[in-house]
């Protein structure tokens, strides 16, 4: 039985892959190759696209799922503290962009209601184009972030009223105020629901299905969990992209969001390709380049004009001058929801064929340029603000950014930085965060197991919920700024994925991974691990001391001993790998030298209260003094005359036997 739209599929993402991979080596976006794509397979070129419809239908699930993902990051909270961005900056950004289109529309000679139809399309921009490329560069939480994502929610709601009012700009005279009342209410019984389900239903799901431990039974349940309030908003008359940014905000409640996300991108990167693809099929390109100048210059024009309005708008917010430049350059663009607002103007004979291709050659080039401006957003705007400029106008823009100040400080991301990743909750990662917590180090577990992770919030532990193979699970836990990443798990599989992917985002953190046998470690060691310790390696070492203690071994014998084992197996580990993980630190990596503190515990005499060389540290004791931490303050300039006090902590590089020996005398 032969499938029509398996061949399109077929033959769009076979052209896609080709373009893309051409479009790579040209250091190009990905979203140009999709649209090109649709340009190339549409009916207006080759023609290779027998199932349009469900092609569109695809690219529906792929907005669907894009604005699940984005709803998942933000959370109740989060779009609560939007709310003046959500209706004021985006009821500024809509209707001035409809009053100046339509006031130029009618200027030029069209008629009223085609003038106001233009400002209904040309306020709305590309939410799917937008949140893609912000969530790619994690600037979905900085301040043009916010703004972005919160007047791209008004544009998103502002669609339903914009589709009821086209019929009257037709001449079609419907009860338009009872509509929109009736609108309304069903807006806030979705609303309640929403709060309802977030609040009360989806957490204890979630939480039935995770204890299953049943990773297909999970991804099935965020899926319907997606779909299912997508349907709701779809039956009331909303957009489905809404009712699943609704749907993410529902699950964004839970503890289990991170993985949620990890296993929902895989569907939405396959299934928004198809959305950029349709509408790159709909560009006539007869129309097109016989008409190249006008639209080029129309294309500056719609520029310039939603430049315009959302720089205006997010002055009249308050927000410093950068954040106004990041803001502009985002949302410039003729956006989806115009794409499907202009079908329902065509058919209402509200605008002609000619204006129609107008539009949509507009839309698509507006949408082709995003990618470029939003990467270039940074380096332009440092160019505009170092430009010169009357000192009455800087003095304006100054005091604009004083006052915003603390609206700036509102939206700051408190990232982790420098800290320790345990993978693992279980009795050696409750081990390590309670030593971490002990010595104030920043640290973040990581644990799919529902019970250990229940447990762990219950101790209130800094834990994410999620599968450490995945790289979005290791993004959560900014793993790319982390400093030691200690994987505390026995599933010696997992570990070799866990590696790779660490790998991936950092060569400078040093990990630390436990296994079972000594025969795992080269393996691990090669995957990129730094330091590997077996239990069956420790087991043995802990067996062996206490024999030897029974016959009355000497402790500082026993202790030499269990160094000159260590050293010896992990010199020759050491050797297995082919170079170190940064060139920058290959010459730290010394055999038998190593670099620790050490706590001065007891007024030893010889050595307290003296001077280097007067306690003769380096030559009496073969060790390197590199630096003391006295008072929460560093003593890093070391010299013969630098004075050791009780409670330094000393930070010494030298040999395991001889810093041991060094600490047996400063230690109680």
């Amino acid at each position: 039985m032969e499938i029509p739209i398996l061949q399109d599929i077929v033959i769009i993402l076979g052209l896609s892959i080709v373009i893309i991979l051409v479009f790579q080596r040209l250091k190009l976006p990905a979203i140009l190759g999709f649209l090109l794509a649709g340009i190339i397979a549409g009916p207006h070129a080759f023609n290779l696209i027998s199932s349009q419809h469900e092609v569109e239908l695809l690219s529906e699930i792929g907005i669907i799922f894009l604005l699940f993902v984005i709803g998942i990051e933000l959370s109740l909270k989060g779009l609560a503290s939007i709310k003046k961005i959500i209706f004021v900056g985006g009821g500024l950004q809509v209707g001035g962009t409809i009053a100046i289109t339509a006031a130029i529309s009618y200027f030029i000679g069209l008629p009223l209601n085609t003038s106001i139809f233009l400002g209904f399309l040309f306020s709305l921009s590309s939410t799917a184009i937008v949140l893609k490329l912000l969530q790619e560069k994690g600037e979905i939480s900085t301040p043009h972030g916010k703004i972005g994502l919160g007047i791209l929610i008004f544009q998103d709601i502002v669609v339903v009223p914009m589709m009821l009012f086209t019929p009257l700009l037709a001449g079609e005279t419907p009860n338009i105020l009872s509509t929109i009342v009736i609108m309304v209410l069903k807006i806030l019984l979705v609303l309640v629901i929403v709060y309802i389900l977030a609040r009360f239903v989806a957490p204890k799901i979630f939480g039935w299905v995770v204890k299953t431990k049943n990773q297909e039974l999970f991804i099935l349940t965020v899926v319907v969990f997606c779909f299912s309030v997508a349907w709701l908003t779809s039956t009331v008359g909303l957009s489905l992209a809404l009712g699943a940014f609704f749907a993410g905000l529902i699950i964004s409640e839970s503890d289990y969001s991170h993985q949620a996300t990890a296993n929902v991108l895989p569907f939405r990167e396959i299934f928004i390709s198809f959305f950029f693809i349709s509408v790159g099929t709909l560009l006539n390109l007869e129309f097109f380049f016989s008409n190249l100048l006008n639209i080029l210059l129309l294309v500056i024009g719609v520029i310039l004009l939603k430049m315009l309005v959302v720089g205006v708008t997010v002055l009249i917010l308050k927000y410093p001058v950068r954040t106004i430049f990041l803001a502009l350059f985002s949302l410039f663009q003729v956006g989806e929801f115009s794409l499907l607002l202009s079908g329902v103007g065509k058919e209402n004979a509200i605008i002609p064929e000619n204006i129609y291709q107008y539009f949509l050659a507009i839309s698509i080039i507006t949408m082709g340029v995003t990618p470029f401006l939003i990467s270039a957003a940074p380096r332009m705007t440092y160019a505009i603000l170092k430009a010169p400029i009357p000192a009455a106008v800087r003095k304006r823009l100054e005091n604009i950014k004083k006052s915003s100040s603390m609206e700036e400080e509102e939206f700051s991301e408190e990232n982790l930085h420098d800290h320790l990743v345990v993978i693992g909750y279980g009795i050696n990662g409750t081990n390590i965060s309670k030593a971490a917590r002990k010595a104030e180090i920043p640290y973040v577990i990581l644990d799919a197991n529902p019970e250990t992770f229940e447990q762990a919030k219950k101790n209130n532990e800094p834990i994410i919920f999620g599968d450490a193979t995945n790289p979005v699970i290791l993004k959560h836990a900014h793993i790319q700024e982390a400093r030691v990443i200690v994987i505390a798990i026995s599933d010696p599989g997992a570990t070799k994925k866990m590696l790779s992917s660490i790998r991936q985002f950092t060569q400078t953190a040093t990990i630390i991974v436990r296994t079972k046998y000594v025969k795992e470690m080269e393996d691990v060691i090669r995957l990129g691990a730094d330091e590997v310790v077996p239990e069956e390696f420790e087991t043995s070492i802990e067996i062996f001391t206490r024999v030897l203690k029974k016959y009355l071994v000497p402790f500082d014998e026993i202790q030499e001993f269990i160094n000159q084992i260590r050293s010896s197996d992990y010199e020759m580990l050491t050797s297995m790998k082919k170079s170190p993980h940064s060139p920058a630190l290959q010459h730290l990596n010394i055999p038998n030298k190593e670099i620790v503190t050490l706590k001065v515990q007891r007024d030893y005499h010889q050595i307290v209260g003296k001077s280097i060389q007067e306690s003769g540290i380096g030559k009496n004791y073969h060790v390197t003094l590199l630096a003391i931490q006295r008072d929460r303050k560093y003593l890093t300039e070391i010299s013969p005359k630098t004075t050791i006090h009780q409670g330094d902590l000393l930070y010494l590089f030298g040999h395991p036997n001889n810093i041991n020996h060094l600490n047996n005398l400063l230690s109680f």
